[in-house]
């Protein structure tokens, strides 16, 4: 088991040329958000400009973009077919077109369930070829099929599941699956579909492929908040984009999300600090740890 530390982020970190422009620094689309989750799109692509994502791209339902366009300043969101206020089938083929200029896809934050989505989210982890990161509804599509994860052995794709959504992929009941090795079934699952597992909770534990396992040394109840996976899923989709190789860019941004809450907590108590607080003003401060 190796640490994730604060040596580890700064060795691991992709470093940044002085003369590089945004085109540089990596492209990322962001594919989220339904009607009542306009808020977890949004987390993501503001962790992935503050964590030096050169251009960030957020595809979401058309009847929420406007509310998406309102609050981004530097994300550019663009708008997707929809059902009942969740993205439809047809969305797939608009954002492989988008994602065609990008570097990586960040898949999940918001989405909902329904029929289209599930569609939507098994279309675009066969046909993406770019590195994707999987979180939340992105999750619970998959977890009645795991075909289309399987399909992409070869590819770089995270998955970043909580204990609830770990069990949904795994079949289980949560009671079963508290009962086994946390990370012995974590790297069973790696190896088993060739994927990245972040697998999130108290000293979250990142498993590689080839069996590796890394597991976090900081973090703490500040972060046990709505949202927060959101902006973890930006973060890694940010390093991704910017060059880090897949498991150090989950590593790395396992730990600079821990460590934002971290220091959050410090100054406004576990109670106060929201998922905004840690995109805005944690991540700074812990890259400031970091970064050379």
């Amino acid at each position: 088991m190796e640490r994730i530390d604060r040596e580890y982020v700064r060795a691991a970190l992709p470093r940044r040329r002085e003369d590089g422009h945004k085109g540089a620094f990596g492209k990322l689309l962001i594919v989220g958000g339904s009607v009542g989750f306009t808020g977890a799109p949004w987390l993501a692509a503001r962790a992935a400009e503050r964590s030096g994502c050169g251009l960030v791209y957020l595809g979401v339902p058309r009847s929420i973009w406007a509310a998406e366009a309102a609050k981004c300043a530097g994300a550019m969101p663009f708008p997707l077919p929809e059902e009942e206020g969740m993205l439809s089938a047809s969305a797939a083929a608009p954002a492989l077109e988008k994602l065609r200029g990008c570097d990586v896809l960040a898949l999940g934050p918001g989405l909902g369930q329904s029929e289209g989505v599930r569609a939507v989210v098994h279309g675009l982890l066969r046909e993406a070829e770019q590195p994707v990161v999987l979180d939340a509804d992105g999750l619970n599509a998959l977890a009645r099929d795991m075909g289309a994860l399987d399909a992409r052995r070869g590819r770089v794709t995270i998955l970043t599941p909580h204990d609830g959504e770990f069990a949904r992929l795994l079949g289980l009941p949560p009671e079963e699956l508290s009962r086994l090795d946390r990370a012995e079934t974590a790297r069973l699952f790696a190896e088993g579909h060739g994927c990245v597992l972040v697998r999130k909770g108290h000293r979250t534990l990142v498993a590689l492929p080839d069996g590796r396992l890394l597991e976090n040394t900081c973090g703490g109840s500040a972060l046990a908040k709505g949202g927060s996976g959101d902006v973890l899923t930006g973060l890694i989709a940010s390093l991704l984009a910017q060059g880090a190789e897949a498991g150090q860019a989950a590593a790395c941004a396992v730990w600079l999300h821990a460590r934002a809450g971290d220091v959050l907590s410090e100054r406004l108590t576990p109670y106060c600090v929201t998922p905004e607080d840690v995109a805005n003003d944690g991540l700074p401060a812990a890259f400031r740890e970091c970064a050379t």
